[in-house]
């Protein structure tokens, strides 16, 4: 089976747009919306990892609290 590249192509209202077909300022608008995308994803990512690492230095700090109060 063929694998087709949709690269250059958008879909908007499930209509399907060829972006060789758009003038400039439209394949600019899809190069942002695609580059918007990425940043987005990249993002998503890097809060799941904040959250992460904010839920272990919290749980640190009160597994530590806890045994300190342990210790007097």
């Amino acid at each position: 089976m063929e694998k087709q590249d949709n690269s250059n192509v958008v879909i908007i209202d499930d209509k399907e747009y060829k972006i060789e077909d758009f003038n400039k300022e439209q394949a600019y608008f899809v190069s942002q919306i695609r580059d918007l995308q990425t940043t987005a994803a990249n993002l998503r990512f890097q809060i799941d990892q904040v959250t992460t690492a904010e839920k272990a230095f919290t749980s640190s700090l009160v597994k530590s609290l806890t045994e300190e109060k342990a210790d007097n």
